[in-house]
């Protein structure tokens, strides 16, 4: 049985008893019953997931994919195609928007080559390169059946090691320039919604760039006719191997109940791809923000979920998920600190 198959396998519902028990806890709590909204959420879905009603989730990670992908040959992106790896590099470095928002939130960066054209020159990347960069999807698919699933299960070998690792909270990120235009792509081979919906401006397109862009989504998916019920079937087509890794990054995770973060619109479109591979998947999921990237309205809709932060971020890599371990742990802290009306021998009246 392949890895991918096994890990789908493995993947089982929240503990629903532990989930009753955190929420009598919850409501007896100094507070009026639910007023901490999202917060209270939070501490239920972890206590499913790790079978406890209180919770420290103290070692964190942001595992972030990185892999150029050939369409940028399109002229869809307003950046060249060696930025991809200059990112990674300030990633390992400390350096990248994702290394201080994570290493603020008490997180350590995990950073993984799955297919960028040239080499990170430090040391610290994990080097899993399937491929020096998919081909341009206009021309030809963008990858093997066989490499999105290796690039799949290369998403899963790393976030299980890390789990061993002790690491208790994931986040997911990315690098790779053009990769909102191959997210698009798939998200639009998934739901077929109006191009206007699902293309953005990425890193700041012009008007005609942005027109150009959906125009090289349109063919690409068009060209290829991916199943769309076969979510690795749109990803060798049309996809690329950051979006494939983080796919395995949430079946990964999910699969040894840990609580793993989806970032933004890509980190959102692999996490789409997890869950049509395994719908529980989804359970395990936290969403951070609603991304300024149109296409990301539709992937939390489609996900069933709200955002716990709206603050007009567009950067990917891993930023919004680095925010919202903030309130993951504000979240973990209240169950742990705050009093409950047994401690002042008080009757809870709502």
């Amino acid at each position: 049985m392949s890895l991918l198959q096994k890990t789908i396998d493995a993947i089982k519902p929240l503990d629903q008893v532990v989930m009753a028990k955190a929420q009598e806890y919850l409501d007896g709590l100094l507070k009026p019953s639910g007023s901490l909204g999202k917060l209270e959420d939070l501490a239920r879905q972890v206590a499913g997931m790790t079978g406890k009603v209180k919770n420290t989730l103290t070692k964190k990670a942001i595992i972030a994919m990185c892999s150029d992908n050939g369409v940028t040959e399109e002229n869809i992106a307003s950046t060249p195609k060696a930025i991809s790896m200059l990112v990674a590099d300030c990633m390992v470095k400390g350096k990248a928007g994702v290394a201080v928002l994570g290493r603020h939130a008490g997180a350590d960066m995990i950073v993984v080559d799955l297919g960028l054209e040239t080499d990170v020159p430090t040391e610290g990347v994990i080097n899993r390169k399937i491929r020096r960069g998919t081909p341009n999807f206009i021309k030809e698919p963008a990858m093997t059946r066989e490499e999105a699933i290796r690039a799949i299960e290369i998403g899963i070998e790393v976030t299980q090691q890390a789990i061993d690792e002790g690491y208790q909270l994931i986040g997911t990120g990315e690098v790779g320039i053009a990769n909102t235009t191959t997210s698009s792509a798939v998200l639009y081979a998934m739901t077929k919604e109006s191009l206007d919906l699902v293309v953005g401006r990425g890193a700041g397109l012009t008007d005609d760039a942005l027109q150009r862009k959906k125009e090289v989504v349109r063919k690409g998916v068009e060209k290829h006719q991916p199943d769309p019920n076969d979510p690795i079937d749109i990803l060798s087509k049309v996809g690329s191997y950051d979006i494939a890794g983080m796919a395995g990054t949430f079946l990964g995770a999910a699969s040894r109940r840990t609580p793993v973060v989806i970032d933004g619109f890509i980190s959102g479109v692999a996490a789409l791809i997890a869950c049509k591979l395994c719908p529980e998947a989804r359970s395990y999921m936290i969403p951070s923000h609603g991304s300024a990237e149109p296409g990301a309205a539709i992937v939390l809709r489609e996900l069933g979920m709200e955002p716990m932060l709206l603050m007009n971020m567009r950067l990917g890599e891993g930023t919004g998920a680095a925010l919202a371990f903030h309130l993951i742990d504000a979240a973990m802290y209240m169950v742990n600190h705050q009093g409950t009306f047994d401690e002042i021998g008080m009757v809870r009246t709502n």
